[in-house]
């Protein structure tokens, strides 16, 4: 395959069984490129070792005062100087491609990894190896899986040439034969320690991007209680960490590379040696020693190969075990999508915990643990985090589902929504029914002073749409970024709409007019919403406690309040002994917050009439 036709349209199915057969997978997959590179380098390297038998033989023709023979040695030199530049450049051209393929295929298993895990991933592997293995180790296994077609033709060319010189000469041929194995193994003993600091220096850094990123996501919060020296401390040491074990297997290569060039010297000084003395007694001619001396000091160049291989295995093969065990994480339930691919309609039920949502209605959950009500929303949305039962949509178990349709019949909006960098349109232009604008998500979610805020800050955005998010839009506060959020959940209008905690960073004003909103703009769909709070619970058609992982209680928000001491404890923070001590509607906590939702109602009663 050609860069030009990248991304593969179906990157396959990879064996994610330990780090080294993924390796041999990515290799096994693109065998066409590494031919290719193989050809081209077993056509360089061979021109390579070809011109000391054109510089013997030249030699050798001066001895002997031959100009035939001399035109032929110069005709062979010319010849083997064009493939080499041939050679080289198609080997590069080759070698580059492998290295970008298999990068390019790597990044999309890991995109379609992340995409069919969802949330769930984040909880079973951290943020820092997940961004490790995305950026520096996917480098790492490119480089691998490229130098092994640049490492074969030059193991190939080094055992042709050892042939040829014993062919050739063979009493100098016997010593290069027996010293050139030598040279190659001679590294061996030390590549398991350089491996192992190459692993520890990996591990290391691995620690530290993680350590960075988590310092970075909470910047805002660190500065606000003093702490952001605290973690820049931390990172300092694991930086310095890093540097240290950097050192010590930077170490260990410069050894490998020291013995790579002192061999081959010694190896040339024996050959000289020798080669002098047979010269001497008449065995060989000059120009067999000068060809035998030229091909030993050319052979350092494809035996540095067997010092690049070592290093690219000793730095991939950690990298690859990482991407393995990120590419070999599945689905908590998945049946493959034995299912046809359809959109079903109906009751959303969860046979957990015994959670109905009826079909267009606005039901609310209020759950006392937000871990549990967090699971339970992905196990809503089909893609849960742990195995267990299946909710079922209109009857139909949404993990027997395609992922597509089960995705685009139900979508769960997490507690902690991510806003990617980019402009507002951006932001909003995911997949979408159609039958809700930007300006009406907008407007439901109360995002008017979201608005004014990017517009400000953008000073070349006449449209507010066109206004900039920085990443993860870290200059907008938690409620900004919450109502944002939830107009990009609203534009995709799904049959079945979960949100977890949609308005925990809003004050209670802003909150009751996005209950309106949302009530109004989702009338006819089916919309799940967690949330203890009481503005949110009073519009919605039918209220659920869950508690100890079951269906506790199911009415009205004011009805539950005055009947159920363990949700009146859940909604009004109180604890369970203080909420049955005032089960008669006159406990004062709620019969305040029960005032509060009369005042409000009335005010949006005089506004309508207004």
């Amino acid at each position: 395959m050609k860069i030009q036709d990248l991304p593969y349209p179906d990157p396959g199915v990879p064996d994610a069984r330990s780090g080294p057969r993924f390796l041999w997978w990515l290799f096994r997959n693109q065998l066409g490129g590494q031919l290719t590179a193989l050809a081209w380098g077993l056509l360089h390297f061979v021109a390579v070792s070809g011109l000391p038998f054109g510089v013997g033989f030249a030699v050798q023709a001066v001895v002997d005062r031959s100009g035939q023979k001399l035109a032929l040695a110069g005709g062979l030199m010319v010849l083997c100087g064009g493939a080499i530049a041939l050679g080289d450049s198609m080997l590069h051209r080759a070698a580059v491609t492998n290295w970008i393929t298999a990068a390019a295929r790597v990044q999309q298993l890991l995109a379609r990894r992340t995409a069919q895990l969802g949330s769930a991933l984040t909880r079973r592997v951290a943020a820092g190896e997940i961004v490790a293995v995305s950026t520096g180790d996917v480098e790492k296994i490119g480089w691998f899986v490229e130098a092994v077609s640049r490492f074969t033709a030059a193991a190939l060319t080094v055992g042709l040439v050892c042939v040829g010189l014993y062919v050739y000469q063979p009493a100098l041929g016997i010593v290069v034969a027996v010293g050139i194995p030598v040279l190659a193994l001679a590294v061996l003993p030390l590549l398991p320690r350089a491996t192992r600091r190459a692993d520890f220096q990996r591990e290391k850094a691995g620690r530290a991007t993680e350590l960075a990123s988590d310092t970075v996501a909470g910047l805002r919060v660190l500065r606000g209680i003093g702490g952001e020296e605290l973690f820049l401390d931390r990172y300092r040491r694991a930086s310095q960490e890093v540097r240290h074990a950097a050192v010590r297997s930077a170490r260990m290569w410069a050894l490998i590379s020291a013995i790579q060039v002192l061999l081959p010297g010694l190896l040339m000084i024996a050959v000289v040696w020798h080669g002098v003395h047979l010269a001497r007694q008449g065995r060989i001619t000059v120009g067999e020693l000068v060809t035998v001396y030229s091909a030993v000091m050319l052979l350092s160049y494809p035996l540095r190969h067997f010092e690049e291989i070592a290093m690219a295995y000793s730095f991939s093969r950690p990298s690859a075990k990482r991407a393995a065990r990120v590419l070999s994480l599945e689905r908590a339930t998945d049946t493959a999508g034995s299912l046809d691919a359809a959109v079903p309609t109906g009751d959303l039920y969860d046979p957990a915990t015994g959670l109905l949502a009826p079909a267009g209605c606005l039901t609310a959950v209020v759950c006392g643990d937000p871990d549990a009500a967090g699971l339970l929303a992905e196990r809503l949305g089909g893609h849960p985090s742990e195995k267990g039962t299946s909710a079922r949509l209109g009857g139909v178990p949404l993990d027997e589902l395609p992922l597509s349709s089960t995705r685009t019949a139900v979508l769960v909006q997490d507690k902690d929504p991510v806003l990617l960098s980019g402009s507002l349109r951006e932001l909003l232009d995911v997949p979408s029914s159609g039958a809700v604008s930007a300006a009406d998500a907008l407007a439901a979610a109360q995002c008017g002073d979201v608005l004014e805020a990017l517009v400000q800050g953008s000073l070349d955005a006449e449209d507010p749409l066109d206004a900039r998010i920085t990443e993860r839009g870290r200059s907008l506060s938690g409620g900004q970024r919450q109502r944002l959020a939830l107009a990009r959940s609203l534009i995709t209008d799904p049959e079945v709409l979960v949100l977890d905690e949609p308005t925990s960073a809003v004050d209670s004003h802003t909150e009751a007019r996005i209950a309106d909103g949302v009530r109004e703009l989702r009338a006819g769909r089916t919309t799940v919403v967690f949330t203890s709070s009481p503005l949110l619970l009073d519009h919605a058609d039918r209220v659920v406690l869950v508690h100890d992982g079951e269906v506790a209680a199911v009415g009205m928000h004011r009805e539950l309040v005055n009947k159920v001491p363990r949700y009146r404890a859940v909604v009004t923070r109180e604890t369970e002994d203080e909420a049955s001590v005032g089960e008669e509607p006159h406990d004062l906590n709620e019969l305040n917050r029960l005032n509060e939702l009369d005042e409000l109602d009335e005010l949006k009663e005089i506004g309508e009439t207004a």
